[in-house]
């Protein structure tokens, strides 16, 4: 199967949503609606069918993919010092890593390319502060100290300039990019998807927390490969600081996430090792999926194939 489409047939489809494609540009528009701030209404019971229908699915797919990499967390580690070695080794070993497309984002990718990319890249970005913020509710004291520190980081450290998610946005709108979910890969939104699953749900707040803590551990060379590609084809530096920031910054995040959150947790309850694990190797399958579609779009200019449930 094309590396783009490991997870395709992953999730429960149904006439109104008859494949991935569907399926995730559907979880994705309930996703943003139910995030977004709004007043109370009339109808609020028909918003409470709606919610069953789609955590429904959203549970179906997320425990399929959980059951599809349960072979990869078989053998962890069982005191902390061992599985954060574990998880640490993700970063030179885990799917997705090392990627060929982002050498030639960098050294190769037109200026257009590296727009496209940015684009389904962006369409597909959960927003880290606030699954942050969504995933430390109630968590073990420690944890929940670090994880405020990291979203402090991302909050600017209270200067509106700095902060993160609007540091994007302005790297979006100076490059002229139209993100949409219905302009995005289906891949993209996967990951979105997965995340917000994630961050939203308490039985998967480990999972957010493997998830979030690998992102930490692994963006900074992806990052700095996309900085480097847009300062070669003429892109400003306020327009680049986004992924010039990230490509330091994530370093120390990862070293503090781990010490801070991963060690104490599993000290705690080694039995959260293995949904840590499970989170982080999901988000990194994610990734790689959307990298190989990525590529499959931007070197052979064809548009990736989206394969029905059988």
């Amino acid at each position: 199967m094309f590396g783009g489409d490991r997870l395709s047939r992953l999730g429960h489809f149904s006439p109104q949503f008859p494949d991935a494609e569907a399926l995730h540009k559907g979880l994705a528009h309930w996703n943003h609606a139910r995030l977004a701030p709004t007043a109370p209404v009339d109808d609020w019971r028909e918003d409470l069918d709606r919610e069953r229908l789609m955590k429904r699915l959203e549970g179906e797919f997320i425990e399929a993919f959980r059951a599809h990499v349960a072979s990869l967390v078989d053998k962890l580690p069982e005191d902390p010092e061992g599985f954060v070695a574990w998880f640490e080794a993700l970063k030179d070993h885990g799917p997705g890593q090392w990627d060929p497309l982002f050498d030639w984002l960098e050294g190769e990718a037109s200026l257009e390319d590296i727009k496209w990319f940015l684009t389904q890249e962006a369409a597909g970005e959960a927003g880290f502060d606030d699954l942050v913020a969504m995933t430390q509710v109630k968590i073990p004291d420690r944890a929940k100290l670090e994880l405020a520190r990291n979203y402090w980081d991302e909050m600017g450290r209270g200067n509106a300039h700095g902060m993160h998610g609007p540091m994007l946005e302005r790297t979006t709108a100076t490059l002229g990019l139209t993100p949409t979910i219905d302009t995005t890969l289906w891949q993209s939104l996967c990951l979105a998807n997965t995340m917000t699953a994630f961050a939203t749900t308490r039985r998967y707040v480990w999972h957010s927390i493997g998830a979030l803590g690998v992102v930490e551990l692994t963006a900074p060379t992806r990052v700095s490969c996309v900085d480097a590609g847009l300062k070669r084809v003429g892109v400003s530096p306020e327009a680049r600081k986004y992924f010039a920031l990230h490509a330091q910054i994530d370093i120390e995040h990862s070293k503090a996430w781990n010490a801070e959150a991963l060690i104490p947790l599993v000290a705690e309850d080694p039995s959260r090792a293995r949904f840590i694990a499970e989170g982080a190797v999901m988000r990194l399958i994610c990734g790689e999926q959307c990298f190989d579609t990525y590529r499959a779009h931007l070197w052979a200019h064809t548009h990736p194939l989206v394969y029905a449930a059988e």
